[in-house]
């Protein structure tokens, strides 16, 4: 996220900038191709579980990212019966005031409209506000998914620094945003999911994990993706819709069976 330490990115003793190897950095692309057709190919011959029972889901992208680039993600929610929403902000440049408002105007619309909680899916720094609107509406939002979203302090130096230090520079950064960082470092006060892949390629995934608990639940799932790919692999899919559907007040730990069994298994 931001160098709020004054480490400055691209210095003689940290001159990569932080974050996971190159080498999977340079092999995002060709992963995301491959998890966006293996998706779709998925999705054409498995057959349709209707299983969301129309419950609102809020779906906030990555940095620089836009809500077209979240469309395979909630399309997918969609087929599942969940009723899905982007941000509606345009390219997410982080921390700055007209962002953070318009997050929180669009989020409490989607509670008014839907009069009940509202569940947050957060793509990366996407998954940092989703923590963020969890403490600031603890009593509105039903629980929060987070992909790849590195909300450790020592996460905070990824491959993507140097883009939040140049936006920063161009866009401004609230004076919110410290207190807002702090804030949502603490445990989250809602059944919250971790999903992090150890060969992410811009952000390191220990600063992904969070701490287990059972009140609420917190729980970690590692899975084999592209960072980017995050809002396309199958996988990361399968795991989003299981969490959904899951009630807060009667909590099943994460099951690859049951996951995978939902999706194929004849009720």
């Amino acid at each position: 996220m931001y160098d709020f330490e004054g480490d400055k990115t691209g210095s003689a003793a940290n001159p990569a900038g932080g974050g996971p190897h190159r080498a999977l950095l340079l092999l995002e692309a060709p992963r995301l191709a491959g998890e966006l057709v293996a998706s779709h190919a998925i999705d054409l011959v498995a057959p349709r579980r209707p299983s969301g029972d129309g419950r609102p889901v809020l779906v906030i992208p990555g940095f620089h990212a836009t809500d077209v680039m979240t469309g395979r993600l909630r399309s997918h929610l969609r087929r599942h019966d969940f009723r899905v929403h982007g941000w509606s902000q345009g390219a997410n440049m982080g921390l700055t005031d007209p962002l953070i408002d318009g997050l929180v105007d669009r989020f409490e619309a989607l509670r008014k409209q839907y009069d009940e909680p509202v569940s947050v899916v957060g793509w990366s720094f996407g998954g940092v506000l989703a923590r963020w609107l969890a403490h600031s509406y603890p009593g509105d939002v039903r629980q929060v998914v987070c992909l790849g979203s590195p909300w450790r302090a020592e996460g905070e130096r990824t491959r993507a620094t140097a883009m939040f230090e140049r936006s920063r520079r161009k866009h401004g950064l609230s004076n919110r945003a410290r207190p807002m960082v702090d804030l949502l470092r603490g445990p989250v006060p809602v059944p919250c999911t971790a999903v992090f892949s150890k060969s992410d390629g811009i952000v390191p995934w220990r600063g992904c994990v969070v701490d287990l608990a059972t009140t609420p639940p917190a729980e970690n799932v590692v899975v084999p993706s592209s960072h980017v790919g995050m809002v396309a692999n199958p996988l990361v899919l399968d795991v989003v819709v299981d969490r959904l559907c899951q009630d807060p007040e009667d909590w099943q730990e994460f099951s690859w069976r049951r996951a995978l069994a939902r999706k194929w298994v004849k009720p």
